[in-house]
């Protein structure tokens, strides 16, 4: 599994088509690719999204008749 500690006063800027980190991809295993990309969305979005989210309420109102 990858580690999940990140540093935060790094930055770093990427080129997305490098063909090295292309090479580096697909070498990798889909379970590996998997664990990255699960790996970003946490650090994007935290561990429970889910649950901070808002609760969804239905509510039926009956009108009054005159």
């Amino acid at each position: 599994m990858i580690e999940e500690k990140i540093k935060r006063n790094v930055f770093e800027v990427a080129d997305l088509h490098d063909p090295d980190d292309l090479d580096y991809w697909r070498d990798r295993s889909c379970v590996e690719r998997l664990e990255a990309v699960e790996f970003m969305r946490k650090a994007m979005f935290g561990h429970d999204r889910v649950s901070e989210r808002l609760q969804r309420v239905l509510t039926i109102a009956e009108l009054k008749e005159n």
